[in-house]
């Protein structure tokens, strides 16, 4: 494993992952995750430790999940996964995919509003692009 907790062993289903995501990771990634429009690189269906984050802003130290039907019956594997992730300096924000769906500005408003507090907390130069400013 290096360094920023990148585990390479779990690259081949971490692509698996990318080529079926749900239509709520397409859309959220679609309408700001993508290409810096944020003013952020965020990575898709990245390994961390022992777990594939949905959406992971490495500069920041952001984690964002979209969670589908499954994860209402992951509930305590979910709060296990946020600890360790927040042990290892991220913060992680979790939807679920109807948020995503119905819902996208107030979960575009929130990501816009975590990705301002983590650079406060980070203590770095602000660059975050947002269309609620």
């Amino acid at each position: 494993m290096h360094q920023n907790n990148y585990n390479k062993q779990l690259n081949g289903f971490a692509r698996h992952l990318r080529k079926a995501s749900t239509f709520s990771e397409i859309k959220l990634w679609s309408s700001l995750l993508k290409n810096k429009l944020t003013g952020y690189t965020f990575l898709r269906q990245r390994p961390i430790d022992n777990y594939i984050t949905d959406f992971m802003c490495r500069k920041l130290k952001l984690v964002i999940e979209v969670d589908g039907y499954s994860h209402n019956f992951k509930y305590e594997e979910d709060i296990i996964r946020d600890e360790r992730l927040a042990e290892l300096g991220y913060k992680t924000l979790r939807f679920h995919d109807e948020e995503v769906m119905q819902n996208l500005e107030n979960v575009e408003r929130t990501i816009i509003f975590e990705m301002k507090e983590r650079e406060r907390l980070l203590n770095l130069e602000s660059k975050v692009v947002s269309n609620f400013d």
